[in-house]
């Protein structure tokens, strides 16, 4: 069985138009909805067909590429096309607290205080929320817990996403999500000033890239498919992840949290070994790959054949 295109898109604009709206989006992003995100969505649902059990589908790409928002218009077409439930997830939301986070940088290393790195995850809070939602049900619902990055902890239980429906798609975004591991020799040069001043001798990077093979172990390795959002070069992540703390301080009810340039820079210095690894390799494995351009539009769509 295929799951073949909609007959009608329109019959989905006016949903889609609606997010667009809630998204802060341009009116004519609906376009790119149709002619890059629909075609994703349409393979998804083809692949939930010949899929026994849930679908996990991962959604990888570096900060500010629009991991998010691909995510939410794919949950609107699976749903509204195609009748597939699903629950959308972040990588973000399984970071562990604060405090959690503090005593780990005295156990461990002082940059893994900072949040975003493997290692800086709940991981088996991770699996065992995965375990749930391909089970939940109406009469066995399940939580998915939310990190709230204007306080930089995790939300209360109470305020936890609640899921009590069959779950067939779980759509699963994060930004190293399915990142190679990097072999040691790669990791003995710094790549930037932050790992040449708080990790000269590696022992932080060793230490996260060791955790990146256990969270390939634990979560990647569930993935069934696996899309990916290419970004032109390592140098827009500073440009579009300021972006993202722009409207994190239009949300926020104060700027707790919210960072300045300089804060920024030293922040997406974390990231940097990974993302650059990722833009490397990951094109050549994921299913999908969605390619942008300097302008953050859509250049062009790769749909590998299955199988």
């Amino acid at each position: 069985m295929s799951a073949k295109l909609p007959p009608d898109f329109g019959l989905m604009a006016p949903q889609v138009k609606g997010l667009i709206a809630a998204e802060n989006l341009p009116v004519d992003f609906v376009a790119v909805v149709e002619r890059w995100y629909l075609p994703i969505a349409a393979r998804i649902a083809q692949a939930q067909t010949q899929q026994a059990g849930t679908l996990l589908v991962s959604i990888s790409g570096a900060q500010g590429s629009g991991k998010s928002t691909l995510t939410a218009f794919l949950k609107l077409l699976l749903k509204a096309a195609w009748q597939l439930n699903t629950a959308d997830i972040s990588l973000d939301d399984f970071y562990l607290t604060h405090a959690e986070r503090q005593q780990l940088a005295l156990a461990e290393h002082p940059l893994l205080a900072t949040r975003g790195v493997p290692g800086t995850h709940d991981l088996a809070l991770a699996t065992a929320v995965f375990d749930q939602l391909r089970q939940c049900s109406a009469s066995q619902p399940c939580q998915v817990p939310r990190f709230d990055k204007s306080v930089d902890d995790r939300r209360p239980a109470a305020d936890w996403m609640l899921v009590d429906q069959r779950v067939d798609v779980i759509l699963f975004e994060g930004w190293c999500n399915n990142a190679p591991v990097a072999t040691a020799d790669s990791l003995r040069e710094p790549i930037n000033r932050l790992e040449a001043q708080e990790d000269p001798n590696g022992s932080w990077r060793h230490y996260v890239n060791a955790c990146l093979g256990r969270y390939h172990q634990a979560l990647f390795s569930q993935t069934d498919l696996l899309v990916y959002i290419a970004i032109p070069s390592f140098d827009k992540v500073y440009e579009w992840r300021q972006l993202q703390e722009q409207k994190l301080a239009e949300k926020a009810a104060a700027n707790t949290g919210v960072m300045d340039s300089v804060q920024l820079s030293r922040f997406i210095q974390h990231y940097e070994r990974i993302t650059r690894r990722c833009l490397e390799e990951l094109p050549q494995t994921a299913d999908m790959v969605l390619n942008l351009n300097a302008e953050h539009g859509v250049d062009g769509l790769l749909l590998k054949p299955q199988g």
